[in-house]
C-alpha cells in the first residue's frame, strides 16, 4: 500500500492503518535560506516540496509567512505604523493598537511593548464594533492566497489545512499576555464576551471562504496554551473560558468533515483531556524543551488523538548523527504504535541544524516508521 500524502494524513488523522507514518516540518526562514545559499535545496520556498512533506498549513513550510488567511486586526486601515526604527529593531503599532518591537536580524515572535485594550471599556469602544461589522467581512479573507495554496496541495497530492487563530492567541494578540490572564482571574465574562466575539467572526469568514474556494482537508488552528514547564491557566479557567470557543469553532470543522490540528507551544498536558474533549484531532508540536513527553501522550491518550512531533530539535542542532539517530529511537517505536502518529521535531527547525543531519533525520525516521 503506497499512499499519497494526502491520503496517508487523512488515515493517520483517524488512527487507521497506513503505509508508514506521516512527514511534517517547518522552518524557520533563515534555516531554508542557509540551506538555499549553499545548493542543498533549490530556493527556501521550495524545502517543504524538497523534503515531501505529506501535510501543508497556511502558509507553507517555512515560518514567519503569509498564514493568516482570516485577517481578525480591528482596524483594517491603520496598517502597520512604525513608531521607531534603529539598526536592530522597528516598533510597530497595528491595526489592534498593540505596540510590538520586531528584531530584523530573525524570525519569531516580536517583543509585546504596550497594548490599547487593557480594560472591557476599550474593547468595547475600539474593538467589539469593528469584528461585529460584517460589511468588512470581504476584506478580512486572503481569497486569493488560500485558492493557490490548496490548487498546489491538490496538484501534489498533499493534505492542505486552512490555519486560523483560535481564542487564547487572538486575545493574546490583542491584549497581551498580563491583561488577558488577570481578566481570567478578575473579570471571566469579558474574556468569554471576547472569545465569543473572535469565534464567531471566525467561523462566519470561514464559511464564506468555503463557499466561494472550497473546502480544505483539514483546519489547523494556532492557540499557544503554555510556556516552559506549565499552562498560562488552570485546566478549570481553560473550561470555563476557552473551552467554549475551542469546541464551537471544532464543531463547525466538524460540520463540514474536517478533522482539525491543534498547535499549542509549551507543556499542556494537564489540557490534554479537555482538549479531546472540545474534539481536537491532533496534536502538535509536542515541546520537548517545555516539558512534554511524547511517549508518555502517546501512552495515556493516543487511541483518541493523533500527533504530530516531540523529536527534540536540539539532538538536531548537536548535528551528531548518533545523538538523532538515538533520539528516534527512543521515542519513535512507541509514537508510531497503533497508528497515529507524523514526524516532525518539537518546534520550527533553527538554522543551527545542517541540511545533511536534518536529512538524516527524515530519512531514518520514515526507514524506522514504515509499517510491515
Amino acid at each position: 500500500m503506497t499512499l499519497t500524502g494526502k491520503e496517508r494524513i487523512g488515515r493517520i488523522l483517524r488512527r487507521e492503518p497506513v503505509d508508514r507514518i506521516g512527514l511534517f516540518e517547518v522552518f524557520w526562514r533563515e534555516t531554508a535560506d542557509r540551506w538555499a545559499a549553499e545548493g542543498h535545496i533549490e530556493r527556501p520556498e521550495t524545502v517543504g516540496e524538497h523534503f515531501g512533506l505529506d501535510l501543508l498549513r497556511t502558509g507553507g513550510a517555512m515560518t514567519p509567512a503569509a498564514w493568516r488567511l482570516v485577517n481578525l486586526i480591528a482596524d483594517l486601515d491603520a496598517g502597520d505604523q512604525i513608531v521607531e526604527e534603529t539598526d536592530d529593531v522597528r516598533l510597530v503599532r497595528n491595526g489592534n493598537g498593540a505596540l510590538l518591537r520586531w528584531c530584523k536580524d530573525g524570525s519569531g515572535a516580536p517583543e509585546h511593548v504596550d497594548y490599547l485594550v487593557k480594560s472591557r471599556a476599550a474593547w468595547r469602544e475600539h474593538i467589539r464594533p469593528r469584528l461585529t461589522n460584517t460589511d468588512a467581512y470581504e476584506r478580512r479573507l486572503d481569497l486569493a492566497n488560500y485558492r493557490a495554496l490548496r490548487a498546489d496541495c491538490e496538484r501534489k497530492g498533499v493534505f492542505f489545512t486552512a490555519g486560523v487563530l483560535a481564542a487564547f492567541d487572538t486575545l493574546n494578540e490583542l491584549c497581551g499576555h498580563e491583561t488577558i490572564l488577570t481578566a481570567m482571574a478578575t473579570d471571566p465574562d469579558w474574556v468569554r464576551d471576547m472569545g465569543d466575539v473572535y469565534t464567531r467572526a471566525t467561523i462566519d469568514l470561514l464559511a464564506l471562504l468555503f463557499e466561494r474556494e472550497g473546502l480544505p482537508d483539514g483546519m489547523w488552528l494556532w492557540d499557544d496554551l503554555g510556556f516552559k514547564h506549565r499552562p498560562f491557566m488552570s485546566p478549570a479557567m481553560y473550561r470555563e473560558m476557552i473551552f467554549p470557543s475551542h469546541k464551537q469553532l471544532i464543531d463547525f470543522a466538524h460540520g463540514r468533515g474536517l478533522p482539525v490540528i491543534l498547535h499549542t507551544d509549551g507543556l499542556v498536558e494537564s489540557l490534554v483531556p479537555s482538549l479531546i474533549e472540545a474534539g481536537v484531532d491532533c496534536l502538535q508540536p509536542l515541546e520537548v524543551k517545555a516539558g512534554m513527553d511524547l511517549v508518555k501522550i502517546k501512552r495515556l491518550h493516543g487511541e483518541q488523538i493523533a500527533l504530530i512531533g516531540g523529536m527534540d530539535a536540539r539532538e538536531l542542532i548537536s548535528n551528531d548523527l548518533a545523538r538523532v539517530e538515538r533520539e528516534l529511537a527512543g521515542r519513535l517505536p512507541q509514537a508510531m504504535a497503533g497508528g497515529g502518529y507524523v514526524l516532525q521535531v518539537d518546534h520550527s527547525v533553527p538554522p543551527q541544524v545542517d541540511y545533511a543531519t536534518y536529512k538524516h533525520f527524515v530519512e531514518t525516521g520514515l526507514a524506522m516508521g514504515t509499517y510491515g
